[in-house]
C-alpha cells in the first residue's frame, strides 16, 4: 500500500521556492518537540511538529531555500544550541528577546501552534528585537560566573536561616557573629542545646562549610578561567579603572561578552539594568526607577564597584556630590555613577585602552 503523504510532505514536494519568495520560520521550542510555523509571502502557509532534533530541523528548513529569509525563536531555556545549529548549516537564524515581543492587549488565548505562528507572522513584519547569540566558549564561561554568584547567594541564605534559629529560640548570638568570624563559627558548633537543637544547627553550619568549600572551588576554576589569553587582556583593561577589582572585571566580562557589538552608550546601560525609565511630555522630562533589564548581579556589583570609585578618585567623588545635589537620595546618585562606570569599561574595552583620567 502506498504511503499516505502528510499535509508537510504535500507542502515541501508542492512547492519551488524560489529567492523571489519571502519565507519566515518562527519555532516554539520545548524539550520534547519543537512547533513549527512557516510564513510564505502573505501568509502562514504551514504549521506542524517535529521531535526536538536540531539536526533534523536544520536539514528539514534548508529544503525553504533558496527564500528562506529568517529563522525566529525566543531565547529560554533550552538555551543557544538550535540557533548554532542552524547557523553552522548556514541558515538565517535569529534569537528573540521574549519581554520585547508584542503583546497584544487584552486575553488571547496562548498555544504553543499560536506561539509560533504569531512568531513567523512577526518576524515577516520586522517586528522582533534579536538577542546576542554568545559563542559557545563564551556561554560556558560565563556559566561558571554565574555558578559563583548562585553559591554566593546559598551563602547568604543559610546565614539568614542560621540567624533567624537563633532569634526564634531566644538564642543569644555568639560574639562575632554580625561579621560571620571563624571564632563565631566555632561557638556556634560549641553550644550547649538540645538533641533536636543541636541536630538543626549542625546541619545548617554544615550546609554553610560545604557552600564555602565550593566557593573556593569555583573561585580557583575562575581564576584560571579568566587568566587565559582570551581573557586576560580584558581582565587587565578592566582593572586599571578605580574601584574595579577581580569580581567586577570578571562578571563583566563574562555578561558583556562581543562589547564591540554595542554601537552606543545607552545600548550598554540597557544591557546591565542601568538606564532609567524616561518619562517625557512636552517640557517636562523624569528620570525614573532603573528599567528591569540585565543581570542583577552585575547591576549590584558595578554599584558596589562605583562606591569604592568615589573613595579613591576625588573627581569621581566630586561627580556624586554634584549628583546628590541634583537628585538628593544617594541611591540615585550612585546608580548615576555606576552607569557612567558600565560606559567606561564598555569603551575601554572597545578600544582595548587602559583608563585614563580625562584631563
Amino acid at each position: 500500500m502506498r504511503k499516505r503523504l502528510t499535509k508537510k510532505d504535500r507542502f515541501f514536494n508542492d512547492i519551488n521556492f524560489t529567492a523571489d519568495d519571502d519565507i519566515y520560520v518562527g519555532i516554539d521550542v520545548h524539550k520534547v518537540d519543537y512547533h513549527i510555523a512557516i510564513w510564505l509571502n502573505n501568509g502562514i502557509a504551514l504549521t506542524f511538529v517535529a521531535p526536538a532534533d536540531n539536526s533534523a530541523i536544520a536539514r528539514e528548513l534548508d529544503k525553504l531555500n533558496p527564500g528562506l529569509k529568517q529563522i525566529v525563536y525566543e531565547a529560554g531555556p533550552t538555551g543557544f544550541s538550535l540557533a548554532r545549529t542552524l547557523a553552522a548549516a548556514s541558515l538565517p537564524v535569529a534569537v528573540i528577546a521574549p519581554s520585547k515581543t508584542p503583546r497584544p492587549p487584552g486575553q488571547e488565548s496562548k498555544s504553543d501552534r499560536l506561539d509560533c505562528r504569531k512568531l513567523a507572522q512577526l518576524a515577516a513584519k520586522d517586528m522582533l528585537t534579536e538577542v546576542a547569540v554568545p559563542s559557545e566558549q563564551q556561554e560556558v564561561d560565563r556559566q561558571v560566573s554565574r555558578l559563583r554568584n548562585q553559591l554566593g547567594d546559598k551563602k547568604i541564605r543559610i546565614k539568614q536561616q542560621i540567624k533567624s534559629l537563633l532569634l526564634q529560640h531566644n538564642i543569644k548570638e555568639p560574639a562575632g557573629l554580625a561579621r560571620w568570624t571563624k571564632q563565631s563559627i566555632i561557638q556556634l558548633g560549641d553550644m550547649e542545646l538540645c538533641q533536636e537543637m543541636r541536630f538543626t544547627l549542625d546541619v545548617m553550619l554544615d550546609q554553610l562549610n560545604y557552600l564555602q568549600v565550593q566557593i573556593k572551588r569555583v573561585d580557583k576554576q575562575l581564576k584560571e578561567i579568566f587568566s587565559k589569553d582570551d581573557h586576560s587582556r580584558q581582565m587587565e583593561i578592566l582593572r586599571s579603572h578605580p574601584g574595579v577589582g577581580p569580581i567586577t572585571s570578571r562578571q563583566f566580562c563574562a555578561e558583556v561578552f562581543s562589547p564591540e557589538r554595542f554601537n552606543k552608550s545607552t545600548q550598554i546601560t540597557r544591557y546591565v539594568g542601568l538606564c532609567p525609565l524616561v518619562s517625557q511630555s512636552g517640557q517636562k522630562r523624569k528620570d525614573g526607577r532603573l528599567m528591569k533589564a540585565g543581570q542583577i548581579k552585575l547591576r549590584a556589583t558595578l554599584i558596589e564597584a562605583a562606591w569604592v570609585w568615589i573613595r579613591l578618585d576625588p573627581d569621581a567623588k566630586e561627580t556624586f556630590k554634584r549628583l546628590l545635589s541634583n537628585t538628593g537620595e544617594p541611591n540615585k546618585a550612585i546608580a548615576a555613577m555606576a552607569r557612567r562606570l558600565a560606559i567606561h569599561l564598555w569603551k575601554m574595552l572597545c578600544d582595548d585602552k587602559l583608563y585614563c583620567k580625562a584631563a
